[in-house]
């Protein structure tokens, strides 16, 4: 009982003390779970074992991750810095031609198509590299770039290859067939942010900045790089090289995914990349340890997010807290409600997912409702499809790795960002439930 009572609390302090700015994410992500961690311990009531095991459990979670963020950033900025996306800026530009909802559109669109491999740190870096330098040019509100984004990310990241979906299909044992049933709600989902979300910013950002029909030369002006120690570092000779091994390297992380054959380690592909974009861009060793030393620190500020992140879920699973909150979602819920259970399922979901990894929802809470439910008279698809409804919001969750990578490179405040985001991805929750039930997928009422 007191775990459980120490579970929420915790999660309620770290909230408050994100939301209203009272502590940085770095040091939250450590400090909180550790105070409440040594309660636990001091109180009994905490599972066998010691700090530094729980924490280095934790950090091995995320290690994978932060080494591949590491280098990630590293070759993304090595092409910014060659000019991979200026040509890419400047026909974006032309296509908007001062037009801020031509550019949030594109955004929605691009957002989605890159999302198509499921991974959230590639979209982050392709999209961010594209899209910063054109609002940053036009003057647009850079958190419309990171809530379309991750609303994009949310929704694609159902597809049979992403996490949330493998697990479900792992724990309830369901076959990939389960995206003829979430295709629907994906494929309105993706609409309403393009033609809703993303065209309600457009309007916005009309009023605010107005349309300014920008000349040709208007256009080069704004896209013509003049500073000196800018057209230094720039390679433009290098384009093709660039643009073609930029492509090969997302190509191959895509088919990953579906080839398993030549799959490679995330880490492993931007490791090699970063090699060769210095080798071949900057081939006198000064130059490359001059851009590894001005794009170091970027990339140092997500990776160090990335481990905190590691040591949150050491201590919170380590210490049992993440165990008693999942038991008390299952036994908050009366039996009166069975005939709702897959709504009730999908509800849990969506805190469910936020405060605990996904490992630790579908693992382990998803297998107590789901043998609940089979008592209740339900499936094993309609589970798994209820269960993945919550991950409309899971993204917002501090717990995810790259959205503090998104979150860096776009300068927002997490607290602003979510509470941004989740007005709009309410709407995505929204059209999932909404589709499996009209579509009778998840019955919400079963005679008894």
């Amino acid at each position: 009982m007191l775990l459980t009572v120490l579970s929420y609390a915790m999660i309620i302090i770290f909230m408050f003390v994100i939301m209203k700015k009272k502590m940085s994410p770095f040091t939250s992500l450590v400090i909180i779970p550790l105070v409440f961690t040594l309660v636990a311990m001091a109180s009994g009531v905490a599972k066998k074992g010691n700090i530094g095991d729980f924490v280095l459990e934790g950090i091995q979670t995320t290690a994978n991750t932060g080494i591949m963020l590491l280098f990630a950033i590293l070759y993304f900025s090595i092409m910014l810095d060659a000019g991979l996306f200026d040509p890419i800026t400047k026909k974006m530009i032309l296509f908007a031609k001062g037009d801020p909802m031509k550019v949030l559109v594109a955004t929605a669109v691009v957002a989605a198509a890159v999302s198509l491999n499921g991974d959230g740190t590639t979209t982050t870096l392709i999209c961010c590299s594209a899209f910063i330098p054109i609002y940053k040019k036009l003057n647009m509100k850079m958190i419309n770039l990171g809530v379309l984004v991750i609303l994009q990310n949310t929704i694609m990241n159902l597809l049979p290859w992403g996490g949330p979906t493998a697990r479900a299909m792992a724990v309830l044992e369901v076959d990939a067939d389960i995206l003829t049933y979430l295709a629907p709600g994906m494929i309105i989902s993706l609409l309403y942010v393009i033609f809703f979300v993303a065209r309600r910013m457009g309007k916005q950002e009309r009023e605010r900045l107005g349309i300014t029909e920008l000349t040709d030369a208007e256009i080069e002006e704004m896209t013509t790089v003049t500073d000196p120690e800018t057209l230094k570092i720039r390679r433009p000779k290098n384009f093709l090289f660039n643009a073609v091994l930029t492509f090969i390297l997302i190509a191959w992380l895509v088919s990953s995914s579906f080839i398993p054959s030549i799959a490679m380690p995330p880490l492993l592909l931007f490791l090699i990349g970063t090699c060769i974009a210095l080798m071949v861009n900057y081939p006198v060793l000064k130059d490359q340890s001059k851009r590894i030393g001005d794009n170091g620190g970027d990339a140092v500020q997500v990776v160090i997010l990335v481990f905190a992140a590691g040591v949150f879920m050491g201590l919170f699973q380590g210490s049992g807290m993440a165990e008693a909150l999942a038991l008390s979602f299952t036994q908050i819920v009366p039996k009166q409600l069975s005939g709702f259970w897959g709504l009730v399922i999908a509800l849990i979901s969506a805190p469910g997912t936020f405060f605990i990894s996904n490992d630790g929802f579908y693992f382990g809470v998803l297998t107590v409702l789901a043998e609940a439910g089979r008592e209740y008279g339900f499936t094993n698809m309609q589970m798994a499809l209820a269960s993945l409804m919550g991950q409309a919001f899971h993204l917002l969750s501090p717990l995810v790795a790259f959205i503090y990578l998104l979150l860096r490179l776009t300068g927002l405040d997490m607290g602003q960002w979510q509470k941004e985001t989740a007005k709009y991805a309410l709407g995505v929750f929204a059209i999932f439930i909404g589709t499996i039930v009209l579509l009778g997928h998840m019955p919400i009422y079963i005679p008894q």
